[in-house]
């Protein structure tokens, strides 16, 4: 490496110590000026992120505000209320993992829950498989498996893989509006194969839906294990670390309350508002990729995987 390469490669490389991470884009050919010309955008930008993190509507059309930052910083939700809601859900997420678990929540035929099935699609389900793949253990308490999509054959396949454990499953229904019919269906399909083997569903059923929707009213009515919210201010593709992400994690006996203090941290690592080299961060160099790089393939090296689990 020529002197002025390395010289570039430790102006432009990112290191965020606390988390591990390194970015380097000091190959990528964007001129030094590039930092000038970016600096409006990025003032523009945070500007935007602290109004959306204050609780300003960012969907107007339904009076919705986009709040999936507090999940993992409560105390920046605007109101007291917000606050303790979520706090709440994390602990009755935990009570609820930690008694399946210990056994004090088990299936009528079986002494513990061994398998947990995720019924749910878009962000329902990628999330929660995110997790599973990057953190979860060879041997997790609770061996989890997602019904994701519609097709006949594929739930074939999955009630085939289950066999004889369906008796000692736990099935997650997620839906945020209660209704979505692909999770609706599949639903429907789990349900019918408990009732062919003789099983009540309603003892092995959790929601995770929005308050008062038609799933809530269902599973309360029909006595489910539990309801878990899935509030309006968090969107599907955002609701990992909502209870549609952090129950299936906590079952797998991830540790849910430092992968949040991790997403916590890199929050604030990509609040910094600055472009200066000597200040730079990662929205910077993904603000360098886009403008620079355009459609070319992009190759990004992350650390090795990080051991979040109990």
């Amino acid at each position: 490496m020529t002197a002025p390469l390395w010289q570039r490669y430790c102006d432009w490389l990112y290191h965020h110590a606390e988390l591990g991470l390194y970015l380097d884009v000091s190959r990528i050919p964007f001129p030094e000026t590039l930092v000038d010309t970016l600096t409006p955008r990025f003032a523009k930008a945070f500007a935007e992120m602290a109004a959306l993190e204050d609780g300003a509507i960012a969907n107007p059309d339904e009076n919705r505000m986009v709040g999936h930052y507090w999940l993992r910083a409560p105390e920046l939700a605007p109101t007291p209320e917000l606050q303790r809601a979520i706090v709440d859900t994390l602990a009755r997420v935990e009570r609820f993992a930690a008694n399946v678990h210990a056994g004090a929540i088990r299936p009528p035929a079986a002494s513990r829950f061994t398998e947990a099935l995720n019924i749910g699609i878009g962000g329902s389900a990628l999330g929660p498989q995110f997790v599973d793949r990057a953190l979860a253990a060879a041997a997790p308490p609770l061996q989890l498996h997602f019904l994701d999509n519609t097709d006949p054959d594929g739930i074939d396949d999955l009630l085939a893989r289950l066999g004889d454990k369906l008796d000692r499953t736990l099935v997650i229904n997620t839906s945020k509006s209660g209704g979505t019919p692909e999770a609706a269906n599949g639903t429907a399909e789990i349900r019918h194969a408990f009732q062919q083997r003789g099983l009540d569903f309603a003892k092995h059923a959790v929601a995770v839906t929005g308050t008062d929707s038609r799933l809530a009213r269902q599973a309360l009515a029909e006595g489910w294990l539990e309801v878990f919210p899935m509030e309006d201010w968090v969107g599907g593709r955002t609701s990992v670390m909502s209870a549609v992400g952090l129950l299936p994690a906590a079952l797998q006996g991830i540790a849910i309350r430092e992968l949040l203090a991790g997403a916590q941290t890199m929050d604030r690592a990509t609040r910094v508002p600055s472009c200066v080299k000597t200040r730079r961060h990662c929205w910077l160099c993904v603000g360098i990729l886009r403008a620079t790089v355009g459609a070319r393939r992009i190759w990004w090296c992350c650390p090795t995987r990080i051991d979040w689990r109990c």
